[in-house]
């Protein structure tokens, strides 16, 4: 029982983290590697904002979200839309824009164990006779409700049929009169903003550091190699994949093999299948 409560827990955590990566390469095929960087500050800005500024938490939470959506649009607009195509430079510049504001974090004295955020609910209960504190379970809760929301919102709004489009076949979007530049750079925020619920969600179960944003980083390209680059619900049943075979690993061998179940899944998966479970390339292209 363990296993299947803590296994679903890890499994929605690793979707929430992985769901900004793959909606961004979905829409616009950028592959933002700047992807974790965007999660650690955001917590960094709530931390800020509710410990240092003492702002509500829940405004500084708003704030925080907002300031990330900014962050992946201004990223997109100034700077990737220049190297947008160029699949070598789009990886390269993305990787370089994260790795600042990672290092920048680390050299402006965001080290160490010192920073955390508090929980949404405080206590626990039993869940079939293993010990479930509130927050995780509202965590599995918000994920399930953002992917069913995500799911409505591009098959039932305008925008998310216009941004839909655009995942489907740009040069079809771009004679209906879609601007492949605009909703490129709308994905940027929205992945943005993704990583940071995601981040307000995750990091009040730990610690606030810079190395949090490498890992999540990892994982997320895990999560969209093994669902398949460009498939949201892909990434989505990856998640559950990765994530019970990390607790899996745990249990039987140890929990400092986490990310090697993560690194070995990217491995197989691009020996086996390279498109991923739901990847929309052809087996001829995958062997080209």
């Amino acid at each position: 029982m363990d296993i299947l409560v803590y296994g679903t827990i890890n499994s929605v955590s690793l979707a929430l983290m992985g769901l900004g990566f793959a909606m961004v390469y979905g829409i616009s095929r950028v592959p933002n590697f700047a992807h974790g960087a965007l999660y650690i500050i955001c917590g960094f800005v709530t931390w800020t904002l509710f410990q240092k500024a003492g702002l509500p938490y829940v405004l500084s939470i708003f704030l925080s979200l907002c300031v990330n959506g900014l962050l992946g649009m201004f990223m997109y607009r100034f700077i990737l839309i220049r190297v947008r195509g160029m699949n070598i430079s789009e990886i390269i510049c993305s990787y370089a824009i994260g790795l600042a504001i990672l290092e920048g974090l680390r050299w402006g004295g965001f080290r160490g164990m010192t920073n955390t955020l508090p929980v949404f609910m405080e206590g626990s209960f039993m869940l079939g006779g293993v010990p479930v504190d509130y927050h995780r379970l509202f965590l599995v809760i918000i994920g399930l409700l953002l992917l069913a929301g995500l799911w409505v919102f591009t098959h039932f709004t305008k925008l998310g049929l216009a941004l839909q489009g655009m995942a489907q076949d740009e040069q079809a979007a771009l004679m209906l009169g879609i601007d492949s530049d605009f909703m490129a750079m709308l994905a940027m925020g929205f992945g943005a903003v993704l990583a940071g619920i995601a981040a307000i969600l995750i990091l009040p179960l730990g610690n606030i550091v810079v190395e949090s944003g490498y890992n999540v980083l990892i994982m997320s390209i895990a999560v969209c190699i093994v669902g398949g680059l460009g498939s949201w619900m892909g990434a989505f049943f990856a998640a559950f994949i990765i994530g019970f075979a990390q607790i899996l690993t745990v249990v039987f061998i140890g929990s400092h093999f986490q990310m090697v179940v993560a690194l070995m899944a990217i491995i197989l998966t691009l020996i086996l299948k390279p498109s991923g479970l739901f990847g929309r390339q052809k087996e001829l292209e995958e062997r080209v």
